[in-house]
């Protein structure tokens, strides 16, 4: 028996994920009075700020199929520091919180910028029993996780403002452990990252995974 499969965190995966396949932005008039700067503002360093604020009720998940992959990754390279960007709703922060609890204990730093989305993160942790094992920082990544962070790092996800994937990067790369993993979800619309983590020389293996993430590892 695994934490992922189990009550009370299986039936609540499952609800909030048919939950997020309901609620999506494209289908809500906010979104469409913004689709023709959309992209652009996915892309801004300022612009994702507007427009993020502006999705703050909708989860934007990550699907089941990436969920099982962190969980996975996070068990198979028994990590016990991990650090999320881009907490939204909470359900990744559910499928890593819940490998650190099978590898037996650990620690999950996580940031979001949207306070209601804070909210709503907590208490589903609280209500999925993974609470106790997770961080979660209020305010501009760039300022939360700047300091404060686990000597070393076992696996990051960057599931934030795209823009910023390669900032948050800089900011833990340091503290990466040999071997640790990061997944960037979408990253395809951060070209900066993806040339960076690909790049021969600059310390990673680094292949698209699947339709939504790149995956790499830290070969440093």
């Amino acid at each position: 028996m695994i934490t992922l499969t189990t009550q009370p965190l299986a039936p609540l995966l499952d609800r909030l994920l048919a939950e997020a396949a309901l609620a999506r932005p494209e289908t809500s008039p906010i979104f469409a009075g913004m689709a023709e700067r959309g992209e652009a503002l996915m892309r801004s360093k300022s612009g994702h700020v507007e427009l993020y604020t502006q999705l703050k009720d909708f989860p934007l998940p990550v699907s089941r199929a990436t969920g099982v992959l962190l969980y996975m990754l996070a068990r198979s390279c028994e990590a016990r520091r991990i650090v999320e960007f881009g907490t939204s709703f909470g359900i990744s922060t559910l499928f890593l919180a819940a490998a650190l609890r099978d590898n037996g204990g650990g620690r999950l730093i996580t940031t979001e910028f949207e306070p209601s989305k804070t909210a709503r993160a907590k208490h589903h942790l609280a209500e999925g029993g993974l609470l106790d094992l997770v961080e979660i920082r209020e305010g501009d990544a760039l300022q939360t996780l700047g300091a404060d962070l686990p000597e070393a790092i076992d696996l990051v996800l960057l599931d934030g403002a795209k823009p910023l994937y390669r900032d948050v990067l800089d900011l833990l790369e340091s503290k990466l452990s040999p071997g640790a993993f990061i997944v960037a979800d979408n990253a395809d619309h951060c070209p900066d990252y993806l040339g960076y983590v690909r790049a021969p020389g600059n310390g990673y293996l680094s292949v698209p995974f699947g339709d939504e993430v790149e995956l790499s590892m830290s070969i440093r």
